[in-house]
């Protein structure tokens, strides 16, 4: 993963991009205004990283209400209990198989990962895995969906659960409202997208710009930013569980095209002005920052 980063120091209460007519008045408990269908992704991935409590307590100080987790780790459980935070729960990849496979390991997992935490902790979903190539791990993700339903119904946990994709299995993903899935991915993603749709239970997916961007910069507008996925069920949501903006490397990734990119996600999520196919409807989305 690339990193990037976002000054979060410079987070405004408000909105980012100065434009604070859009919120609809929603503040948090200290009064200050916060920002629809926004969050951040909280990994743990680098060297001298602050205590979880620590992030946690910055976090909130900058009116942040919702976050997602690479994992089960038990700090940083710890620290979110009684946060007020909204929080998605991601299973490791390697834990798939197992999940899927053995009814005992997806029940310890909730009873060791949901359990203990479910009283303090409101977690938004679980996410079966973060998918990248859904061909080679797809029928663990639906089965550990089907594994994850039945441990947290005798608990009577109405925790949805779900799986995250990323763009590389889109055949086509721009413009936004023409994508659709590889040919020999649709026989995958269809049994998802029906586990989802009966539920009513929201599609996880990473949405990284950038790259559409930076492999075709003739033809993709620098805004490009958010698609729609057709999997033959209209009615799935998609909550956008990490986007970002590569903030060193190449002439395209710079701090200021990283801040700019979040600034202007963070106004176009405020506005409910979400996707033309869906106008008016708040897009939760996830923005993926460095610590460092």
């Amino acid at each position: 993963m690339y990193e990037t980063k976002i000054d979060l120091r410079n987070w405004s209460n408000s909105n980012s991009s100065g434009n604070n007519n859009n919120n609809n008045g929603k503040e948090d408990e200290d009064g200050n205004e916060v920002e629809d269908g926004i969050g951040v992704n909280y990994g743990l991935l680098g060297d001298n990283l602050p205590p979880p409590a620590q992030v946690i307590n910055f976090l909130k100080s900058k009116s942040i209400q919702n976050i997602k987790i690479f994992d089960p780790n038990t700090d940083v459980l710890k620290a979110l209990e009684d946060s007020g935070l909204s929080v998605i729960l991601r299973t490791r990849n390697e834990d798939l198989q197992a999940l899927a496979t053995d009814p005992t390991f997806a029940t310890n997992w909730i009873l060791t990962n949901v359990i203990p935490h479910a009283s303090t902790i409101n977690f938004t979903y679980i996410s079966a895995g973060n998918v990248s190539y859904i061909r080679t791990i797809s029928n663990f993700c639906i089965r550990s969906l089907a594994q994850f339903g039945l441990a947290l119904k005798p608990k009577n946990l109405d925790i949805p659960v779900s799986t995250t994709i990323s763009l590389q299995v889109l055949g086509t993903s721009y413009a936004p409202s023409n994508g659709v899935f590889f040919e020999d991915v649709i026989q995958f993603m269809q049994p998802i997208a029906q586990f989802l749709a009966a539920r009513q239970y929201p599609l996880l997916a990473n949405v990284y710009p950038y790259f559409a961007y930076s492999g075709n910069p003739s033809q993709i507008q620098l805004d490009y930013a958010l698609f729609r996925k057709k999997v033959g069920q209209p009615t799935v949501e998609v909550v956008v569980t990490e986007t970002g903006w590569p903030s060193a490397g190449d002439v395209y990734e710079t701090i200021d095209n990283a801040q700019t990119y979040a600034n202007n996600l963070i106004e176009h999520v405020s506005s409910s002005r979400a996707t033309p196919t869906r106008p008016g409807k708040v897009l939760e989305t996830y923005i993926f920052f460095s610590l460092q």
